[in-house]
């Protein structure tokens, strides 16, 4: 029998955002502790974590004070300094998911490009150092482009229909893919432990808020023939062991209107894809990112309950100290889980929270989502 001394690890989080806070909850349900790397004292994780460094994720005396305190280092983001990171672990430190599949995802063009060679599905693309309307025009629009490094939450990305949108591209090194008119956008998490053992979760559809390319709601499961959701989920765990690493990483795809997946982005992390998960699963995302770098086995995936989720986002034209409105009525409604993420400022757009509605029907559960989000608006005192 196995007998494991308490706290069963210590974890260090690089990041202190809501990906990390809710990994720090789920960690003390573990029996596990936490540090947490994060430039913003008091970060949304560094406050249920009750430890924090205050530093940056590209500070190599930080990220080495961070992997020298703890028993396996983690990420909530990727725009971290990987040079360090691949040092600490030739030095013999835990790091999980692996810090070269990182670098590598980090790239959008990399990570294209190893999608591609493995014979992974995905849409036609090329590199474009120095964007020019004649290159975009030799390629054909419509397109998309994407800023090799940096883009997240709809950053960094520009759909190009036409000529006409060439003012509206990013000036940086960029991969330019053509435009894919999906029927719906896809992701499956798929979760990988020490031991090679490979989970995934029932495939969700993802709806986008037009013009921000930020997640608006997420559906789950989606509503797909039954071959179509097996087959998502066979790509998913394919695009993993391509990539190799351990933990979870969100696997985003497009279907076609022939019924083609094709694989979009890679997400080496807990993903926005998977916050349904906390009350819809049997093991949540964050749980099982955790079993798997410490060691401990993969937990069930199975879906308990239908589930819609929404992003709360910033309202346009606030900042300041958040201000949420319409919250008791939005609480009224049986199936709403609220989580907040205890941002101290909020700005247009931003992420400060999410909700998640349980429902033995999808589309009540969806409608009751939609409720919630015309109710509950998060403006803020502004600054003078």
């Amino acid at each position: 029998m196995d007998a494991f001394p308490l706290p069963l690890a210590r974890i260090g989080i690089i990041g202190g955002g809501q990906l990390g806070r809710m990994m720090a909850k789920a960690a003390k349900r573990l029996g596990c502790t936490c540090v947490v790397l994060d430039p913003t004292p008091g970060s949304p994780a560094g406050q249920v974590a009750g430890h924090q460094i205050v530093g940056h994720y590209h500070d190599p005396a930080k990220l080495r004070e961070l992997a020298e305190s703890c028993d396996v280092t983690t990420f909530d983001i990727e725009d971290i300094d990987t040079d360090t990171l691949i040092q600490l672990v030739r030095e013999g430190h835990n790091v999980h998911p692996s810090p070269r599949v990182l670098a590598l995802i980090q790239d959008k063009l990399t990570q294209k490009q190893a999608l591609a060679e493995a014979g992974i599905p995905t849409s036609p693309f090329i590199p474009m150092a120095d964007p020019s309307p004649a290159g975009f025009a030799d390629f054909g629009y419509p397109l998309v482009q994407k800023a090799r490094r940096g883009g997240y939450d709809g950053r960094g990305v520009a759909i190009m229909r036409s000529p006409e949108d060439y003012p509206q591209h990013l000036p940086v090194p960029s991969l330019v893919e053509r435009f894919v008119p999906a029927t719906k956008e896809l992701a499956v998490l798929v979760a990988r432990g020490l031991d090679g053992d490979c989970r995934s979760y029932p495939v969700v559809e993802m709806c986008f808020r037009p013009g921000e390319n930020v997640l608006d709601m997420l559906l789950a499961p989606a509503n797909l023939p039954a071959e179509t959701a097996a087959a998502a989920e066979k790509l998913a765990v394919r695009t993993l062991e391509v990539l190799g690493g351990v933990g979870i990483f969100g696997v985003e795809m497009f279907l076609t209107g022939d019924g083609s997946l094709l694989v979009n982005e890679v997400a080496p992390r807990t993903h926005n894809s998977g916050h349904h998960t906390i009350e819809a699963n049997v093991t949540d995302q964050f749980e099982q990112h955790l079993r798997a770098i410490v060691g401990l086995p993969l937990g069930s995936t199975a879906q308990l309950s239908p589930a819609a989720m929404i992003n709360l986002l910033g309202a346009p034209g606030h900042r300041g100290r958040p201000v949420i409105k319409g919250m008791a009525e939005a609480l009224a409604i049986p199936g709403v889980c609220l989580h907040l993420y205890g941002k101290a400022a909020t700005a247009p757009f931003r992420k400060m929270g999410h909700v998640t509605v349980l429902d033995p029907d999808i589309e009540t559960a969806r409608r009751k989502a939609e409720r919630v989000r015309d109710l509950i608006e998060i403006s803020g005192e502004d600054h003078p």
